[in-house]
Order: C-alpha cells, then sequence, then structure tokens
C-alpha cells in the first residue's frame, strides 16, 4: 500500500503550539524563531488544506479542526518512539559483536576488552569465528584486520604500522614464511605459515625467525620468551579496527572505540 508522505517536522511544531497555544513559546522548545513556527503552521494548512489555530481577544485557540487531529498524532509520536526504542533494543547497548585475528585477541586485545569490562559492569563480548566475516551475515559491530587502511569503512588505527623481526631465546637458524609478510630473496623458508598467528606460535617454539607486526610481538619480546633480532622497522600494514558508517556512529560502537584508541 503506498504512504501518504507526512510533513513529520511541521506536525511536532503543530503539536508544541498546541501544547503551549503559543507560537513564542512553541519556538522557545524548538530552538527556532516564532516566524519559523509561523510558517510551519501555514504550510501545514495548506498541505491540510483545514485552517489549525485562529487568534482570539483571549490569545491563540485551537479550531475544532486542529482538536480533532491533536489526539491521534500524540499517539502517533509515542508510536515512533516506541519504534526507534524496539529498534536500538535490537542491538543491545551492553552486548558487542567483534571480529578479530586470534593472534592479535591473544597478545592485544584481551587485556583492553577485560579493563574495558571492568569499568562497564554487564558488558557482552560475542567473537566471529571468521575474523574476515561479513559484517551484515555476522551481525558485527566492529572487526579488526590487519590491512593498509580503513577503505570504504569507517576506522581507527590501534597499533602502529611496524613490523620486527623475532625469534625464541633458542630457536633455529631458519625462516618462517606467511602470506603478506615475503621473506628477503634468496631465503628458503623452512615452514610457510598461513597467518602470522601461526608464524608467531613456530617462533615462540624456536622453530625458526619470522617478521610479525610489532604489536604481536611487545608482550613476549618484554617477557623474554622472544628476542627482537634488531630494531623494529615501519611497514605498510596495520591493525585497523572498523565498521561501516551505521555502526560506527552508534553510541555503544563509539564508547569502545574510544576506550581502545586512547
Amino acid at each position: 500500500m503506498k504512504r501518504t508522505h507526512l510533513p513529520l517536522n511541521a506536525l511536532r511544531v503543530f503539536d508544541a503550539a498546541a501544547r503551549h497555544l503559543s507560537f513564542t513559546r512553541a519556538a522557545d522548545e524548538l530552538a527556532v524563531t516564532p516566524a519559523a513556527v509561523g510558517q510551519q503552521i501555514r504550510a501545514l494548512e495548506d498541505v491540510l488544506g483545514v485552517v489549525l489555530f485562529r487568534r482570539t481577544s483571549k490569545g491563540l485557540e485551537l479550531t475544532p479542526e486542529g482538536e480533532a487531529g491533536l489526539d491521534p498524532l500524540r499517539e502517533g509520536f509515542l508510536r515512533f518512539e516506541e519504534s526507534v526504542a524496539a529498534m536500538q533494543a535490537g542491538q543491545a547497548s551492553d552486548r558487542y559483536t567483534i571480529a578479530a585475528p586470534r593472534e592479535f585477541y591473544a597478545a592485544w586485545l584481551a587485556p583492553r576488552l577485560a579493563a574495558f569490562q571492568a569499568q562497564t559492569p554487564g558488558v557482552q563480548y560475542i567473537f566471529a569465528p571468521d575474523e574476515h566475516a561479513d559484517f551484515t551475515e555476522a551481525n558485527l559491530d566492529l572487526a579488526i584486520r590487519l590491512v593498509d587502511g580503513p577503505s570504504d569503512l569507517q576506522g581507527v588505527q590501534l597499533a602502529p604500522a611496524m613490523r620486527v623481526t623475532i625469534a625464541a631465546p633458542s630457536h633455529r637458524d631458519a625462516w618462517i614464511e606467511w602470506p603478506g609478510m615475503p621473506l628477503p630473496d634468496g631465503v628458503n623458508p623452512c615452514i610457510r605459515a598461513g597467518s602470522p598467528g601461526q608464524a608467531l606460535a613456530s617462533a615462540f617454539a624456536g622453530m625458526g625467525r619470522t617478521v610479525v607486526p610489532l604489536a604481536l610481538a611487545e608482550a613476549g619480546i618484554a617477557q623474554g620468551q622472544l628476542i627482537a633480532l634488531g630494531d623494529p622497522e615501519p611497514g605498510t600494514r596495520a591493525y585497523w579496527l572498523l565498521a561501516p558508517a551505521p555502526q560506527w556512529r552508534s553510541k555503544k560502537v563509539r564508547s569502545l572505540v574510544a576506550f581502545l584508541s586512547s
């Protein structure tokens, strides 16, 4: 069924003017000028083909036509508010669905989410099994990905685009390679890992040396489980916190983004 176009802004102005029986007080409530209220009312009267207010010696009064539409109008606004509340409840303000690489979750994200949880009682996390999950299909709020930049998504960089060559204190004199981090020409790796997490685990086990994002290795280096074979170097990719614009604008996502990027 084709729906009639409703002049919602003008109807909101009419509701305010009807409650106050004053264009001036309605203007104060709506943070506009009395002239703007008068223009909206006249435009609404033109659309409806009726007169809504009349001026008398006692002030502004509603016409019978205005009186007839007021109660259904206010009930409609209440329905709008209920509808908005229902839509907001669909994405609970205390529940986050996140996709993140396992290795980044363990090395960087988990401690920070624990801190956010401690200061936000009742918060819940749901983690997608696939770090590359589609936002719509997985109903994601946020994703963390190792990329060059946010592309067509909204995003904030969580860690510097730095990489470091690491190994266990006691390690084989061999190299571990993974997609996206090729080794120098002429180097024949002993392991071709499928992800930076697999490369990192192999290095922890003493199976060789590898190059990984600095964010993954910092804790292991600080604890003496890994050694850095040289200074960190600039890289092209970094871990980004990403979401489409609608999710990015939501209050709960802004809250977590602000915490993780501080």
